[in-house]
């Protein structure tokens, strides 16, 4: 089960896209200096087809991406209402994940995902946009990651 705390139309998240960005709740990571601890909580929304359609529905022809920030106590949930998302839209509206795990769970394919960022937040290593950082943004193409993480950093 998935629920969503926030959404918001977002800039930054994912490079060269206006996204539609959902907040899970029910974090399993609780890392440490993490910003939205509140999402470690099991607060919020019961986030279903109907509700995610209506949430893109406000925002279409505004939006190019739609993605869940989180949701890494479902995944295949999280895999599930993207392909949705590709299906309904026709694959006019790019998806996107953003997971607090390392590497992506086996039963998870790539197809679904146009973007995906990957690894826990730590305090030592720094937000995505610092090049000390631990986390790592791709791309998804023919199937394979390309990372994109440099795209956060300052020049």
């Amino acid at each position: 089960m998935l629920k969503y705390l926030t959404y918001d139309i977002v800039f930054q998240e994912f490079p060269d896209e206006v996204t539609l960005a959902i907040n899970l709740s029910c974090c399993p990571n609780h890392c440490k200096g993490c910003h939205s601890a509140i999402l470690c909580e099991d607060v919020g929304t019961l986030l279903d087809e109907n509700a995610l359609f209506s949430l893109i529905d406000k925002y279409d022809g505004g939006i190019t991406c739609v993605a869940l920030m989180g949701g890494d106590n479902d995944p295949l949930l999280v895999s599930k209402l993207l392909l949705s998302v590709k299906e309904r839209y026709c694959g006019r509206l790019k998806t996107g994940w953003y997971s607090g795990k390392q590497k992506i769970p086996d039963n998870i394919t790539l197809e679904v995902f146009d973007y995906i960022k990957l690894g826990p937040y730590k305090e030592e290593c720094g937000a995505i946009k610092e090049k000390t950082t631990n986390q790592r943004f791709y791309k998804v193409e023919d199937n394979t990651l390309k990372d994109l993480t440099y795209k956060f950093w300052k020049q």
